[in-house]
């Protein structure tokens, strides 16, 4: 769970599911670079959770949040987060019944 970018999305927060947790050393190349020094990117790899329309007054309603998971041909299904941006402890409960 994150905060969703100001993009026009409606719904206050993003919702993924960690696939996996990385890190990676780079060195930056670029014209501007004063050194070749390695530094370490953390990152997380998501499937991405689309939040269910009808539920956007949900907190109104005094009910919880309804996900489904974006269909995985949709090339948005999948992405990568920094993982300070990730409010941590978060739990989504199963509603099988809704299914």
């Amino acid at each position: 769970m994150l905060l969703s970018s100001p993009d026009g999305n409606n719904h206050p927060f993003s919702y993924a599911w960690v696939l996996g947790i990385f890190h990676a050393n780079i060195v930056y190349t670029t014209p501007g670079s004063k050194d070749f020094q390695s530094h370490q990117i953390k990152f997380l790899w998501v499937q991405w959770f689309d939040v269910i329309q009808h539920h956007f007054s949900a907190w109104d309603q005094h009910a919880l949040n309804t996900v489904r998971f974006l269909p995985m041909a949709n090339e948005d299904a999948f992405g990568f987060i920094d993982p300070a941006d990730v409010l941590w402890g978060c739990h989504i409960i199963p509603s099988f019944a809704d299914s």
